[in-house]
């Protein structure tokens, strides 16, 4: 697993360059996968306006006005706040020892890369205006086609997708966010992805809506996007090790920690003896002696340890169907031999690696609805199948996933499961829904 930068390249390469621990390797997958979902929207918003599916929207702006005290002070301000803590973790990173991610989170800064950044900042607002500035400044009507708008929309999913990901987080998760909700709140972990996607959908279509943007040809437009946008992020998940991980596979074992061999179902179970601190407690006991909290996912006896056993073909690699997240970014398992850092753990027994099976499913799942886009004439439809290959993914996942569960009339279901079941519900009745619409739109100007 690769926590952040650092690892990459000191596996990859040798180097051994502290400051680069500041780029965790999640958070770099999460800004790709809005780059990339941000190209394909924009090149079928594109499309759909060539057809005159979409329309541009005329704006009167003023042109020619010197920068305000309000833009001079914003963009100091922002200017200001990545300075003071990306320069700040930057120099911190030389400390050995030091958590950049408490760091980061923390009220600890440079006051000196805060303010160069934010003057930085403030001086090419500053010349940006200045060159466009007229001596009369005047209005001027321009044309704004949806594409133009994808800069706004990417914002507003990246802004409402964080907050809308943090609070599903912490409902599915209740008992843990009472117990320190502020923590929990600003935590750089823990998000979940139909939180985030709820949310963010709400906030683009009000924006949508303002600015006079058809809303089911939008929607329509993003549903391809959305699912490589899906796939790129999980790619982090599997990347980073960040607790997205399945049930235990018991047709495996580790020998010794992070190496994953074939096992009996005997061996399984004496494994489990052997680490029952861990599935019980969530703690492990270190090279001292000491026992150290590693993991929330605790059972109250090992019969209720969650497995299932599958034995994958030779011709593939054994990581795709057993894993146990060696040098995991949550820090969970027990300790790798020879192992120096903070990530130096590994999962006591190999889990399915469900973020790998989503990234599968997702990017195959994108080239179909690619393919199919063209096809579709009924607005909206596109949208609906999108939700019903997405629930259908999600909802058979789940089987092989650890989650937090609810009791509703004797079944068991988790957050997303039921969201997943609503998503195939609510597509299905929407392809019926509007292609009848669709047709009847046709039938009145026949």
């Amino acid at each position: 697993m690769y926590p952040n930068l650092y690892y990459v390249l000191n596996d990859w390469f040798g180097w051994k360059i502290n400051a680069f621990k500041i780029f965790y390797s999640f958070g770099i997958f999460v800004a790709l996968g809005f780059i990339v979902s941000a190209y394909f929207l924009t090149s079928e918003l594109k499309r759909k306006e060539k057809k005159g599916l979409m329309l541009p929207r005329e704006e009167t702006i003023t042109t020619g006005k010197p920068a305000s005290i309000f833009e001079l002070i914003l963009n100091g301000l922002v200017g200001f706040i990545f300075g003071f803590k990306l320069i700040g973790a930057f120099i911190a990173s030389r400390q050995p020892g030091l958590d950049l991610q408490e760091y980061i989170f923390s009220s600890k800064g440079s006051w000196v890369g805060g303010i160069l950044l934010g003057a930085f900042l403030i001086y090419l607002k500053y010349r940006e205006k200045n060159k466009q500035k007229l001596d009369k400044p005047e209005k001027r009507v321009i044309r704004i086609w949806p594409h133009d708008r994808v800069g706004d929309i990417v914002i507003f999913a990246l802004v409402f997708g964080i907050i809308g990901a943090k609070i599903f987080d912490n409902l599915e998760n209740w008992d843990r966010f009472i117990q320190d909700p502020i923590a929990n709140l600003i935590a750089p972990s823990g998000l979940t992805f139909y939180g985030g996607l709820i949310c963010a959908a709400i906030a683009i279509c009000i924006y949508a809506r303002k600015k006079g943007i058809n809303l089911l040809h939008l929607i329509d437009a993003a549903a391809p996007a959305l699912m490589i946008a899906y796939a790129i992020g999980r790619m982090g998940c599997q990347t980073a090790g960040d607790g997205d991980w399945g049930i235990f596979n018991s047709a495996y074992i580790s020998d010794v920690p992070g190496h994953v061999v074939p096992a009996t179902p005997e061996q399984f179970q004496q494994k489990l003896k052997e680490n029952s601190t861990y599935f019980l407690k969530g703690s492990v006991e270190d090279a001292s002696g000491v026992y150290t909290m590693v993991t929330d996912r605790i059972e109250t006896s090992l019969d209720k340890v969650p497995y299932k056993s599958f034995r994958g073909p030779r011709f593939l690699p054994t990581w795709m169907f057993a894993f146990t997240y060696p040098h995991n970014v949550n820090e969970d398992g027990i300790l790798l031999p020879n192992c120096e850092g903070k990530y130096c753990r590994a999962l006591p027994l190999p889990v399915f690696p469900t973020p790998f099976y989503e990234i599968v499913a997702c990017f195959i799942l994108f080239f179909f609805l690619w393919s199919i886009r063209k096809k579709i004439n009924a607005p909206g439809v596109m949208f609906c199948i999108y939700l019903i290959l997405n629930g259908i993914e999600r909802f058979l996942v789940e089987t092989i996933r650890v989650n937090t569960t609810y009791s509703i009339f004797g079944i068991h279901p988790t957050q997303a499961e039921l969201i997943s079941a609503a998503f195939v519900i609510i597509g299905t009745l929407g392809i019926f829904y509007f292609n009848r619409k669709a047709k009847k739109d046709e039938a009145l100007y026949v």
